[in-house]
């Protein structure tokens, strides 16, 4: 359980007593969609509090500033250096360069902008009942589930760092551990719907993944927050587009 509890300090904000470096550090990626389940959890929570307390637009906002505290902005951070260097359109070689640079461009800023309002215009957008807060922990879930799955099925493009410790690590049954308890989970939080988001999310991160590893030889630690954050709200998005389709009330709503 050392890699656990790794996960949780090294993924979140949550302090826990554990010491950095360890052997069981690597293996931390398998436990990524317990994570999402932590973090998510605990913004279904937040999300209850605040619908008795403010108006849905000031919640939403709450919401999202708490989402980006947990994980102290390390995806976010991922997110811009991505936009970045993809929307260079540069050389390999200079794309990695601006990704690895600390400074954020105008794409990263704007890329941050729209994630944050989508979030924010999605969760505001959803229904006010007790059940809307399962709608955040499927959504850190599966987005976690897809950046374990990136980060075993694709190369890593660098020849050392942390995340390719997490690639070498990340066998073949750690992996299928973590597949499982994405679907799982998935399904217990959202039903047949979150089956179907989870679906429609790996495709678009696959697709994605095999793009940009096609032009950079691979995927960086940042494209994995990248790929956390799209999805996180690919999977708001779908769940949303549902709530809202004319023809939800005869199939059942996922909430």
């Amino acid at each position: 359980m050392s890699s656990l509890l790794h996960a949780i300090t090294f993924f979140t904000r949550i302090p826990l007593p554990v010491r950095h470096p360890s052997d069981d550090f690597a293996k931390c990626a398998m436990w990524l969609p317990v994570v999402g389940l932590l973090v998510g959890g605990i913004l279904a929570l937040c999300d209850w509090i605040f619908s008795f307390l403010f108006p849905v637009w000031v919640r939403a906002v709450l919401d999202v500033a708490i989402w980006v505290y947990l994980t102290g902005g390390l995806h976010l951070d991922g997110l811009m250096d991505t936009a970045d260097g993809l929307g260079s359109y540069r050389s390999r070689e200079r794309v990695l360069e601006i990704m690895h640079d600390s400074r954020v461009g105008a794409m990263g800023v704007l890329a941050a902008i729209l994630t944050i309002f989508l979030k924010v215009s999605s969760i505001a957008s959803l229904p006010l009942e007790w059940k809307t807060g399962l709608v955040l922990p499927v959504a850190a879930v599966i987005s976690r589930g897809v950046a374990v799955w990136a980060i075993f099925m694709f190369p890593y493009v660098y020849e050392q760092g942390i995340g390719l410790e997490m690639k070498k690590d990340l066998k073949r049954n750690r992996f299928m551990f973590a597949l499982a308890m994405t679907v799982v989970l998935s399904i217990i939080l959202e039903g047949w719907m979150g089956l179907v988001a989870l679906v429609l999310t790996f495709l678009f991160a696959s697709v994605f993944a095999w793009r940009v590893s096609e032009r950079l030889g691979g995927l960086t630690g940042d494209i994995y927050g990248a790929l956390i954050e799209g999805s996180e709200v690919l999977v708001l998005l779908i769940l949303l587009a549902w709530e809202v389709h004319p023809y939800a009330h005869y199939l059942g709503t996922p909430w």
